[in-house]
């Protein structure tokens, strides 16, 4: 398999995979009857039960990997289609997907400093395959 492909299928994966945490975690703090339900009480969402913190930074890890996920498969699948045995394609895509792996261990760990670097690094791997199609 083109290695282009491969980190566009982890990326998925990946994405599916980060709302783990935060799920297991309402699991836990609302009980499996209100977790299935998918009511804590009669006021939620209003009065949501509180989620701690590293818990509310999983949910938002999974969301801004939803996020950029779109943009990612858009410039790989252009660049595969446009130069299918272009090297920086895969080698960008593996880029992107180590830096949201570290991405979202270092937001759900709450290391400072590292984040918005580390999600950058993705961000720019996104528009250096996106410019293998455009230039």
């Amino acid at each position: 398999m083109n290695s282009a492909l491969y980190y566009l299928a982890l990326s998925g994966i990946l994405c599916v995979l980060l709302w783990t945490p935060y799920i297991l975690n309402r699991l836990f703090v609302w009980g499996l009857p209100a977790f299935i339900s998918n009511y804590p009480n009669k006021k939620f969402p209003a009065e949501a039960p509180s989620i701690p913190v590293w818990a509310q930074r999983a949910q938002r890890t999974h969301l801004n990997m939803v996020e950029t996920l779109p943009a990612f498969v858009a410039v790989v699948l252009a660049a595969y289609l446009a130069d299918a045995e272009n090297p920086m394609i895969g080698t960008w895509a593996a880029i992107f997907f180590w830096a949201r792996v570290f991405h979202a261990s270092v937001y759900i760990l709450g290391v400072p400093y590292l984040r918005t670097p580390i999600y950058l690094v993705s961000w720019a791997a996104i528009l250096v395959i996106g410019a293998q199609v455009v230039f």
